[in-house]
């Protein structure tokens, strides 16, 4: 048996290759297929079947591909409806591949159809609990997705539909099953995950909250949905996306990895209804960039950013690229259903810049620099840009908080004729604040480099207390 955890830092997901004498399952597949179909070659063995833990809201799935050039068979929980064929599994359904099993376990709560596969071995013995967004590593599902989806559910409904799921079906399981999620630490399917990205089952009964058998059913959802935020705007895109047949990766990327010459990339750029991002790192994007571009560094989470401050999903997009990091670029946007791009800058930005085009700049200073404009101008205004749980941990005293997540509801609090310091964690969300920002009229914001993780070692400025976050929401 051979089990295979493959890990996407940028979207903090996890999806797994199972194989025994043979045969192989998938589970929670990426929307790039070739990975897994390589695997298979490589070890003389067939995929039989693709297992969807529920309708992903965070990226968009390869299960359609993946079936297609496979030929395995797509398995989804009880009450899943879809455009396409797959087999609707039952509750306590069995799968055999090869010499081990999967036993659907129905558990809804994060969605209605949200199921784990609990693998037996060749024995009989159950040693792993796929548990996709049921269980984390410290946490569990967040309630309040699938209601953006459905509007006869509630958060509410929801948690108690986990509370009851954990109770009847996972914490019964023995202590020395592994426990493999579908998500780690900064994903935002779940409240507080850890950075482990497996454990066992006695463990978390141990230290997951949720696994604590004196919550009753009340106290439970209150816990499970105090400090919950607005998800970001492509998750219910997505979870529809993700319902319906849509266009493979390769089709894709061979439509969208198109070389723009710079009279053709500026073309584009004055059209209204087209999006200038540029994903280099915020240290080459601030000494220059195209007017009115987006900054969102590929190097950083990047999917989830744009999916986030980018609301509309089939928004036209031009990029600029390191060289050579077009192919990624193209990738990690279709892993959230951005497949509206019209092609990248071919030469990057020095193509531009050599061409004698217009382009802007960025104040950004270091710690030293920012101590000494504050000892000079205790009043400054200041902007943190963390999310509201980092926040309300620590911050400088006199700043104002403004969640780079929520910049188009928000930005209007700030005064565009004011000058802004503005600054997150570690330097990379404060240069997407500000690019918006500055594309929106703003132009007299200056970043603060290494963030709050450089502020935190100052004793120039004046902090609150720290406070344990409840939520990294």
């Amino acid at each position: 048996m051979k089990i295979e955890q493959i890990y996407t830092k940028c979207l903090a997901q996890a999806t797994y290759y199972i194989e025994s004498e043979g045969e192989a399952a998938v589970i929670d597949p990426l929307r790039e297929t070739d990975h897994y179909l390589e695997i298979a070659e490589k070890n003389g063995a067939k995929i039989k079947y693709i297992f969807e833990t529920h309708f992903h809201a965070d990226f968009v799935s390869g299960h359609l591909d993946l079936a297609k050039k496979s030929g395995a068979t797509i398995v989804y929980g009880p009450t899943s409806e879809a455009d396409f064929d797959f087999h609707q599994g039952k509750d306590g359904e069995i799968f055999k591949v090869g010499k081990i099993s999967f036993e659907l376990l129905h558990t809804p709560g994060h969605t209605m159809e949200s199921s784990c596969f609990l693998l037996r071995d060749e024995n009989g013995k159950e040693v792993a609990l796929f548990s996709g967004d049921t269980l984390f590593i410290g946490d569990v599902g967040r309630p309040d997705l699938a209601q953006r989806v459905f509007s006869d559910l509630t958060q509410d409904k929801l948690a108690g539909h986990m509370f009851d799921s954990l109770r009847n079906k996972i914490m019964p399981l023995a202590d020395d099953i592994i426990v493999y999620p579908g998500h780690g630490a900064g994903s935002a399917c779940g409240k507080n995950m850890s950075k482990e990205t497996s454990d066992t089952l006695g463990n978390q009964k141990k230290v997951n909250y949720a696994l604590n058998p004196e919550l009753t059913k009340e106290e439970f959802i209150k816990e499970l949905t105090t400090g919950l935020t607005p998800s970001p705007a492509y998750f219910p895109n997505n979870a529809v996306m993700n319902r319906k047949e849509f266009t493979g990766f390769n089709e894709v990327l061979k439509k969208n990895l198109k070389p723009l010459s710079v009279d053709e990339f500026e073309t584009l750029s004055n059209e209204s209804d087209v999006l200038v991002l540029d994903t280099r790192h915020q240290n080459d994007f601030v000494k220059g960039f195209v007017p009115n571009s987006y900054f969102i560094g590929v190097q950083g989470d990047f999917a989830p950013w744009v999916g986030t401050v980018i609301e509309d999903i089939n928004q036209k997009i031009i990029f600029i690229s390191e060289p050579g990091r077009e192919e990624e670029v193209i990738t990690r946007l279709s892993r959230i259903g951005y497949d509206n791009v019209l092609g990248y800058l071919n030469g990057s930005f020095e193509a531009w810049k050599n061409a004698g085009n217009p382009i802007d700049t960025m104040e950004s200073i270091d710690i030293n620099e920012f101590e000494n404009q504050y000892q000079s101008n205790p009043e400054m205004d200041i902007l943190d840009v963390r999310r509201a749980g980092e926040f309300e941990s620590e911050h400088i005293v006199s700043a104002k908080n403004l969640p780079v997540d929520y910049i188009h509801k928000n930005l209007h609090e700030a005064d565009a004729d004011k000058t802004y310091f503005v600054h997150c964690a570690g330097g990379y969300r404060s240069v997407i604040f500000a690019s918006i920002a500055k594309s929106k009229g703003y132009k007299n914001l200056i970043n603060v480099e290494g963030g709050f993780g450089k502020i935190k070692t100052s004793e120039v400025f004046p902090k609150t207390e720290f406070v344990c976050p409840t939520t990294m929401l």
